[in-house]
């Protein structure tokens, strides 16, 4: 269908334009594009790498036409295809496409729109329908796809911490009252089952760093432990700079044996750097499981067990509820003028 009445497409640009939230911004384009133009599937396909190697993670959004709720269980990265399996959009891609088509042999046709951040492509839209759209009809579509892209762009500077690049406290604040609202269950802790788990990082002795080599080389190690932060968790993860040396980490679907395991080995990973000019750095880490309390709280039983470790030695891991079951730490109330998050 092509629309011939421009209202409706002012319609859905207010709507596309009303949302500060990124699923939602999607869904409001996808309603907007199902309206306007109609299309069988669509997908959105997030890209990651790991060891340098590009792979696609995709999420159904539409299908024959109705659309579908996001996947609540991510796709781990172990089931994800590589890029290159994907040839035509590869291609495509290399080639600094907007947009790519593709007709199949059997008649079905494919329609890429990349999206960029910061001249890297991180995700695409991918559209399915069972024949090949009119060059008025691809105008609708690039033009709405490209509101889509420079609104999302916008949404995603305010989301991020201009040295680090990782997601900011507004952020956290916002996607952690999610994530504990998606988490809570009656499993208790130690049980071996696939929890969410939030942990808090600390560079250990940074202001001797800032003091002993100047805020260049500080703001320096920032950047390096942000990199690192980032190739040392999973694309499903979400990684936030709290503020000063501190980091938020949201490990997503993992047994306690297994966040425990992550946790370290992006301790070993700081431990084993070589910081140019500062040498050797460390990191304490507090972590815990999240949907057993008010958001305020579990973020309180990670500070917990942070302290513990930053009293205790530091460079090493921490988990609340062992340090509690152990006896070396005592329950607390945490007020609101103690941690403030919302």
């Amino acid at each position: 269908m092509t629309p011939n009445n421009p209202s409706p497409i002012l319609q859905h640009l207010v709507e596309i334009t009303g949302h500060r939230d990124h699923t939602r911004l999607e869904y409001s384009v996808i309603s907007a594009l199902r309206h306007l133009v109609g299309m069988r599937q669509v997908r959105k396909l997030e890209f990651f790498l790991v060891k340098d190697v590009t792979y696609v993670r995709p999420c159904l959004l539409l299908v024959d036409g109705e659309m579908v709720a996001p996947d609540a269980v991510p796709v781990p990265d172990s089931a994800c295809p590589p890029l290159a399996s994907h040839t035509e959009l590869m291609q495509g891609l290399e080639q600094r496409s907007s947009s790519i088509q593709y007709t199949y042999a059997d008649g079905s046709y494919r329609l890429w729109l990349p999206v960029r951040l910061d001249d890297r492509v991180v995700s695409c839209l991918e559209i399915s329908n069972d024949s090949a759209y009119s060059a008025q009809t691809l105008d609708v579509i690039n033009g709405i796809v490209e509101v889509y892209r420079n609104y999302q762009s916008l949404l995603d500077y305010s989301e991020r911490d201009a040295l680090t690049g990782l997601f900011n406290r507004k952020t956290f604040d916002e996607q952690f009252s999610r994530h504990t609202r998606d988490a809570t269950s009656t499993t208790r802790p130690e049980d071996d089952v696939e929890s969410h788990w939030l942990a808090v990082v600390d560079i250990d002795h940074f202001k001797q760093v800032n003091d002993r080599f100047g805020h260049v080389y500080g703001d320096e190690v920032l950047i390096l432990v942000a990199n690192l932060l980032k190739s040392s968790f999973r694309s499903q993860d979400r990684i936030f700079r709290f503020g000063g040396e501190e980091f938020v980490v949201l490990l997503r679907q993992a047994t306690l044996e297994q966040a425990r395991l992550i946790f370290n080995r992006f301790r070993t990973n700081i431990e084993q750097f070589a910081f140019p000019q500062v040498g050797r750095v460390t990191v304490s880490v507090g972590f815990t499981i999240v949907g057993y309390g008010a958001p305020v709280e579990i973020m309180g039983h990670a500070d917990q067990a942070l302290y513990h470790a930053k009293e205790n030695g530091r460079n090493q891991v921490c988990y609340y509820e062992e340090l509690m079951k152990g006896g070396q730490l005592q329950a607390a109330d945490v007020a609101h003028d103690d941690v403030e998050l919302f």
